[in-house]
């Protein structure tokens, strides 16, 4: 479970992309003072420097973990689908002498797929740590398997129909039933250590918090290292006096603004804040860690249990208080991400003859090129270049957004403005869904320098960054309920981020088809689209 990674000198690097760009991608974040006292025997530093800084070493390449609950989830489908099919093979093999109709025996199988799957769930056969061929226990899988064929074959009896005619039929189904579940459930735990030893199980955690708490809590890791499920990123505080320069092996990357941009430069899948009940600036904490799409967790001895909606999770047999869980993980990420791949390909198709109409009208109406690429913020604020059709002449385009359109706006070519009017200068951004920069449905992407009465809109909304947690989409529930168009009023992109945020915090796939529905019919016109 032990990972280390050396460290690059941050600043250094944050002054050659001030100079590179004139473009600042966003606010830093406020440090926040911890109040508790260094206790380390490791070298200190006494200029407030966080010593790992020095020799930072972004890794190159870092591979999404498998998601458990989807491996559990999978193996569910797995044994029902056996249970299924040894109904239908022992069909196959007894029919000369069944008494029932085909039908029936079709019907006593999904019966006794449904009563199996819970009696398996009941018995715990589906717990994670159940799947590590170590320790794979095979009696609560038999025993629950054993229960399912009785209760079938009680059912087969409460029917009226005689047991003993059927004796051949349950004999069969009962022995397939139980050896192909095993079979699938052995070749997924020698896959499972073999993603386990691979690194592909490891989520990537950082401790906020180096005190006493932080180093307790990363003792507790190190403790249960044979799980090799955690992989320590590092450690980080927001104190500026005299901070060690690591402790076991694991360094201090620096504070908490370093660690949200280590989050969106990195992936890191979760962050354990490690402090005593009533430290100061606690709220501002979370307040800056849900700018990013990384699961928040807590000390069990911590005093925020009212605050853990999520419950609590083991992880690395240390049990932690989830108060944040990134949005769209596990099966609704695979949903979503199903959806709009899907969704945008079949899109693509349907108008490409409309694509190639709008991009022969913008070449023949002025000089320039078809497509017009813009900078936008994305998930975790980080940059993605979104497509638009050019509706502007090209020695006039903004690529900052610094100056938004507005009705009549000059700089609008005349093909320009019917498209934008119709909103179909947005289409080629299914392209962008394909590549996975966006989603179909989600908070609009803005410019860099987007402003609302004057003010960049990190900056008049508090909580601005909360919607980068998703993808950005082409449409979203602010675009479908009015809030679109240029921002003349703070309150206008208050309004919208409102509506963002509570996209993000109900999404569904319904919500979705909601959204989609109501931009067909009327959200690509309306009087603030121009």
């Amino acid at each position: 479970m032990s990972f280390d990674i050396p460290t690059l000198d941050r600043r250094s690097t944050a002054r050659a992309n001030s100079s590179a760009s004139p473009v600042q991608t966003k606010p830093q974040a406020r440090a926040i003072a911890h109040p508790a006292a260094w206790r380390s025997n490791d070298s200190v530093r006494t200029d407030g420097a966080h010593p790992a800084r020095s020799s930072r070493r972004i890794e190159s390449v870092v591979r999404e973990p498998i998601s458990l609950p989807i491996v559990s989830g999978l193996l569910r489908a797995c044994d029902a689908f056996s249970i299924l099919a040894a109904g239908l093979v022992a069909l196959m093999l007894a029919a000369p002498d069944l008494p029932m109709d085909g039908s029936y025996y079709v019907a006593l199988s999904f019966f006794g797929a449904v009563v199996a799957g819970n009696c398996l769930h009941l018995a715990g056969a589906y717990r994670v740590e159940k799947l590590r061929l170590s320790n794979i226990g095979w009696a609560r899988p038999v025993g629950a398997w054993t229960v399912a064929a009785a209760i079938t074959a009680a059912t087969v009896m409460a029917t009226g129909a005689s047991l003993e005619q059927n004796w051949t039929w349950l004999a069969l189904w009962f022995t397939l039933g139980l050896f192909l579940p095993l079979l699938a459930r052995g070749a997924l735990a020698i896959r499972m250590d073999y993603w386990r030893k691979a690194g592909r199980l490891r989520r990537r955690l950082a401790i906020l918090g180096a005190g006493p708490g932080g180093q307790m809590l990363l003792r507790r890791f190190l403790a249960a290292r044979s799980d090799n499920d955690v992989a320590i990123v590092g450690l980080y505080d927001d104190r500026t006096g005299p901070l060690p320069s690591g402790w076991r092996g694991h360094a201090v990357r620096g504070n908490c603004t370093d660690l949200l941009e280590d989050i969106r430069r990195e992936r890191i899948d979760m962050v354990v804040i490690a402090a005593a009940p009533g430290d100061a600036g606690m709220d501002e904490m979370l307040a800056q860690l849900r700018c990013v799409a990384v699961d928040i967790c807590f000390c069990p001895n911590a005093d925020y249990a009212v605050k853990a909606r999520n419950g609590v999770e083991t992880i690395g047999q240390v049990p932690l208080m989830v108060i944040e869980r990134r949005p769209l993980r596990d099966w609704s990420g695979i949903a979503k991400e199903i959806e709009d791949r899907a969704f945008a390909a079949m899109i693509v198709v349907l108008i490409s003859p409309v694509l190639a109409a709008i991009a022969l009208a913008i070449r023949i109406d002025s000089p320039g090129p078809i497509l017009f690429k813009q900078k936008r913020y994305g998930r975790n604020n980080q940059l993605i270049e979104v497509l638009k059709f050019r509706s502007m002449y090209h020695h006039v385009r903004d690529p900052n957004g610094t100056q938004l359109a507005t009705r009549n706006d000059p700089r609008v070519t005349r093909v320009g403005a019917f498209i934008r009017r119709t909103s179909l200068d947005e289409l080629p951004q299914f392209f962008n869904v394909i590549r996975g920069d966006m989603s179909v449905v989600g908070p609009r992407p803005h410019a860099l320098l987007c402003k609302a009465g004057g003010v960049l809109y990190q900056d008049a909304v508090e909580n601005y960054d909360w919607r980068h947690r998703i993808k950005p989409g082409i449409t979203g529930w602010a675009q479908v309920n009015g809030w679109r168009g240029e921002t003349e009023t703070v309150e206008q992109i208050q309004k919208r981020v409102e509506h963002d945020i509570y996209y993000i915090e109900n999404w569904s796939l319904l919500l979705d088809v909601k959204i989609i529905i109501k931009t067909i019919f009327c959200g690509f016109t309306g009087s603030k689209a121009y």
